[in-house]
């Protein structure tokens, strides 16, 4: 139901006290002596480890030529440096140097701080309620003036990453082929014996993160199988992120560490009707190399067996 044109007009006086409150109107942010744009640029930059010039642009819907001016100034002061991209030479990529992660810090101890302070004598169910509100307004005003986040790739563990990775697979499944506790059950079996082991150097896990929110998953197993063959487990990603491209991303960092560590082969399984996976699986040199009615999963299907020779 459209909002009335009192809500509308609530909406906006608490939006430009939130604006003045925040420090936006003064020529400086966070306590910092930089604008606002270098502020957000240091910030993103830091939360993804690196990106290009393009990413910055689009997260935070600045004209190239501006993020141009604002990327070289940041540089000359030493926040920012452009390395080269290792996969392609003519592409740089923007880094936060050791002065710019210190001035990250500030940043992050300035807005804690900040939230700290204003809702020290708030309930904890209106803090809820607040966070709660905001997240849903910035949705909205998302939907029609989006703002991409770029997912940044962590190796290892993070907190919340085990429900997280239990979660996406879920809520996928659930929906997608009806798959239930059973399922879920075998997935956080199988993840909690993993996890000890995901430290040695035959094994690896990486997550996908945008906006602090962890947003797909990926894990070598090197152990399990043996005979120097890794296992490709616990793909995943999450709703907001299928069909960005990553996928593809996560497959193919976890491929490189496969073939960085020398494993002949590379298997992974999983079942008939997951055309687009397939695919990706395929592109990659993946071989479908068995096929047969199952149900570990909870579920009977046409499991399947996929393998990657090394390259």
């Amino acid at each position: 139901m459209p909002a009335s044109s009192g809500e509308i007009a609530r909406i906006r006086i608490a939006s430009r006290r939130l604006v003045r409150s925040l420090g936006f109107l003064d020529h400086t942010l966070a306590g910092t002596d930089l604008s606002a744009s270098a502020v957000h640029a240091i910030v993103e930059i830091g939360r993804a480890g690196e990106m290009t010039a393009k990413d910055l642009s689009a997260i935070l819907d600045l004209e190239k030529s501006t993020i141009s001016r604002l990327v070289a100034g940041l540089v000359r002061h030493g926040e920012l440096q452009e390395i080269p991209s290792p996969s392609d030479g003519r592409e740089k990529r923007l880094a936060l140097t050791a002065k710019g992660r210190n001035t990250l810090a500030a940043i992050d101890r300035y807005a804690e701080d900040q939230v700290i302070a204003a809702l020290e004598d708030t309930p904890v169910d209106t803090v809820r309620t607040i966070i709660d509100g905001l997240e849903i307004y910035a949705n909205a005003l998302a939907r029609k003036h989006p703002c991409p986040a770029i997912p940044a790739i962590r190796q290892g563990y993070t907190g919340g990453l085990f429900a997280a990775i239990i979660g996406m697979h879920a809520a996928y499944y659930s929906r997608e082929t009806g798959f239930g506790e059973a399922f879920e059950t075998r997935v956080a079996r199988d993840l909690a014996e993993f996890m000890p082991r995901v430290g040695r150097p035959q094994n690896g896990i990486w997550h996908a993160v945008a906006e602090d929110r962890i947003i797909g998953a990926i894990a070598i197993d090197g152990e399990d199988l043996g005979a120097s063959r890794a296992h490709l487990r616990w793909f995943i990603v999450g709703d907001t992120a299928r069909g960005t491209g990553l996928g593809r991303k996560l497959l193919s960092t976890a491929l490189e560490f496969c073939d960085a560590h020398g494993f002949d082969e590379t298997h992974l399984w999983t079942f008939r009707g997951l055309d687009a996976a397939r695919k990706l699986y395929e592109d990659n040199g993946f071989v479908l190399a068995g096929e047969w009615s199952g149900d570990q999963w909870g579920k009977q299907v046409m499991e399947q067996k996929f393998v990657r020779p090394h390259p």
